[in-house]
């Protein structure tokens, strides 16, 4: 896995996240596992194919006429640094302001704040 990590922009996440699931695929089978969720051409899966790759989020494999693509980060790595810029660029870096925030929303069920708490409990330790 490539050790230095790209930005991928929203619609590249769409790309990433097929991939992450199931690679190597073609273009064309990325294309059809984005089904409906998208109103792109085919020409512009393939550019963002092309960025993913140039950013080093992606590599590829000739098979015959085609190209498989694989990622070259992983799925897990790449969530933690989107998380960190999110707090970065809205909370200013603070953990506790955005928590606030979600938990004030009233969109996090029991279950989920119970799996918080125990995140913050084993971060205490």
């Amino acid at each position: 896995m490539n050790l230095s990590l790209p930005r991928i922009a929203d619609s590249e996440w769409r790309i990433m996240k097929i991939l992450w699931k199931r690679s190597p695929l073609s273009a064309q089978d990325i294309i059809q596992g984005l089904g409906d969720e998208v109103d792109w051409t085919d020409k512009t899966v393939k550019t963002l194919l092309n960025r993913l790759v140039n950013k080093g989020a992606l590599g590829y494999e000739k098979d015959g006429r085609s190209y498989l693509y694989f990622p070259r980060v992983e799925e897990s790595v790449c969530k933690r640094q989107e998380a960190r810029s999110f707090v970065n660029r809205v909370f200013d870096g603070a953990l506790k302001p955005m928590l606030a925030a979600f938990l004030e929303d009233g969109n996090l069920s029991s279950e989920e704040i119970r799996e918080l708490q125990k995140i913050l409990e084993k971060g205490e330790r």
